[in-house]
């Protein structure tokens, strides 16, 4: 298996992953948490979502899913392209509110499909372009595909964890 194959497989994990958090979930147990200032399910995943699109929108050169439609008002939040939930506060986490658990998954099935589409389409040598300096070494496309993965599966875990707490 090439590296486009794997990267595929490992992206293709991720949306079962999400819906053993989240499916079936009312609004109401998608915005609780362990106890005050924890992150939610519901943020876990929109977190997980949000920074799977930033970073893959960035290597593609192209805008955002979330800013190219009504994402943001679905999770009671403004369509602002740089907003992740890296430095969240408690309060920031609190303010993000989903629908409905259709709406993580709707939002992370439409990054999904974009990623997994823009990955066939790569060729080795771009898997190996280094599309960021400020690291020692400097991280490749597909260094960077593996992160973003590899936060993907994190979050998606915690998330699954997290259920298992519902009162």
């Amino acid at each position: 298996m090439d590296a486009k194959g794997v990267l595929e497989e490992a992206f293709g994990r991720v949306p079962d992953l999400i819906d053993t958090a989240i499916g079936g979930l009312s609004p109401e147990q998608l915005h609780w948490a362990p106890k005050p200032g924890a992150n939610s399910i519901g943020w876990l995943i929109w977190h997980l979502t949000r920074v799977h699109d930033h970073h893959v929108a960035e290597l593609m050169g192209s805008e955002q899913i979330y800013v190219g439609g009504d994402w943001a008002g679905r999770f009671g939040l403004k369509p602002d392209p740089s907003e992740t939930g890296y430095a969240h506060t408690a309060a920031d986490v609190a303010a993000v509110v989903p629908e409905s658990a259709a709406a993580l998954t709707e939002y992370y099935r439409a990054v999904h499909e974009r990623t997994v589409n823009f990955v066939r389409g790569l060729t080795e040598a771009e898997l190996d372009r280094i599309v960021d300096r400020r690291w020692d070494p400097p991280v490749t496309m597909g260094v960077r595909l593996v992160s973003v993965y590899d936060d993907c599966a994190q979050h998606a875990g915690q998330a699954a964890y997290v259920r298992g707490l519902l009162p």
